[in-house]
């Protein structure tokens, strides 16, 4: 109950005793309370006119940078005598510096700036509103009003930038790049020999084979190198994600999956981009900067949904990922999973997968006891098992302790060129 209907009730109650009992000491008694209220509704204050803008010291940071908002708030209307402010943000936000809350006198035309700094995890973030509360001197009468102001904010995954991707797809684009495209050409990795024509360099000549030949001269074929689709499927769903207390590896994940599409991307190649999760989240396959900024944005508002096994998977669009190209899974993998990875195999797409390790990251999260290894063992064995049959479908699977960096662990094995048919 505000204080203008309690003081109201208040006041009433003494008028009517009495007048009821006919004791002016009543009517003597209500007669401050009801000048004090009277005096309240004077000096209230009227329908307020605020006008806000905020601003964003940059709207795209990486997690645990600072990020300074600044606030200003004018008065278009009458004189306010107290206003509350408040600049409500998401509570995953933490404020390292300064307040969001202020409370100050607001003449007409004046205005009022403040600042606060925030920090925050992975995601996208809006700043929309402004709760403000306007009262008398004495506080009896409060105007309430929330002001819109529309800032958006996106903290990008972080991660360590992976030097070189070895990948060869039976598929590869027009453009030149850094991927062999099984066809003879310029390039610097051979290929074969072929009869000397005209126009040839005469550095090309493969002077042991024209040796043996009495007439002709034979020139040195070289592998044309191109770029390639690329397609990188994060898997989102919460049955490889989540763990024991709530402990999650998909901000691992996530970070895997912003350093390959920016490896990919600076190699030349056209990268798309799915997160597999309650819901499918689609980036269609682009090039360059513009196409790492919309896969940055993808990554910074992905989240763990609730979905089986890759039900749908094998039915991928040749639209995202055109049929022999390179798919790329980030994933802790299930035993469920085989079936499908082994027809996106069959359909002639070459699949690598980095594969968080849950097992480790699990153990650390569960206290030592005989227990908890034996059942580690278990687990261990299955997923080797699972592993071996992804290998001899032709499937690269790359292991990932999460304790350490990506490049660190896995960078080296994926500068190798594995030979995949």
């Amino acid at each position: 109950m505000s204080r203008s209907i309690f003081l109201s009730a208040f006041i009433y109650g003494l008028l009517l005793e009495g007048i009821v009992s006919l004791r002016g000491e009543f009517i003597a008694l209500a007669i401050p309370f009801l000048l004090y209220l009277l005096y309240g509704f004077w000096s209230a204050p009227e329908s307020f006119n605020l006008h806000v803008e905020r601003s964003l010291s940059n709207d795209r940071i990486t997690p645990e940078s600072e990020l300074v908002v600044t606030v200003t708030i004018t008065n278009q209307g009458a004189d306010i005598e107290e206003l509350a402010l408040q600049d409500v943000i998401s509570p995953n936000l933490t404020i390292r510096l300064g307040s969001t809350r202020h409370l100050l006198r607001l003449p007409k035309g004046s205005s009022h700036t403040f600042a606060y700094t925030v920090t925050g995890p992975r995601g996208s973030y809006v700043f929309d509103s402004i709760y403000a509360r306007a009262t008398d001197t004495f506080g009896l009468i409060r105007r309430e009003q929330t002001l819109r102001s529309d800032e958006r904010l996106l903290i990008f995954p972080e991660f360590r930038k992976l030097k070189h991707i070895s990948i060869r797809p039976r598929r590869t684009r027009l453009y030149a790049g850094s991927i062999p495209a099984r066809v003879s050409g310029a390039g610097i990795e051979f290929f074969g020999v072929r009869e000397y024509q005209f126009g040839d360099s005469p550095r090309t000549i493969n002077w042991r084979v024209s040796a043996r030949h009495d007439e002709n001269l034979y020139s040195n074929e070289y592998q044309q190198e191109r770029v390639a689709d690329v397609g990188i499927v994060l898997d989102a769903r919460a049955s490889v994600n989540m763990f024991h207390a709530d402990h999650s590896i998909f901000e691992h994940k996530v970070s895997a999956a912003a350093a390959l599409s920016d490896a990919f991307l600076s190699q030349g190649n056209r990268v798309g981009l799915f997160v597999y999760s309650g819901f499918l989240g689609w980036t269609l396959p682009g090039y360059g900067k513009i196409q790492r900024e919309r896969i940055m944005q993808t990554l910074a508002r992905a989240q763990v949904g609730v979905s089986s096994v890759f039900a749908g998977l094998e039915h991928l669009s040749p639209r995202m990922f055109p049929p022999e190209s390179q798919i790329v899974l980030v994933s802790s993998l299930l035993n469920a999973d085989l079936n499908v990875l082994i027809q996106l195999r069959g359909r002639g797409y070459q699949v690598m997968i980095i594969s968080p390790d849950p097992v480790k990251f699990e153990l650390g999260l569960l206290p030592p006891s005989k227990e908890v290894e034996m059942a580690a063992r278990v687990v261990r064995v299955e997923r080797d098992l699972l592993i071996l049959r992804l290998e001899r479908a032709g499937i690269h699977v790359i292991e990932w302790n999460v304790d350490i960096p990506l490049d660190q662990a896995v960078g080296p094995l994926l500068m190798r060129q594995k030979r995949v048919l």
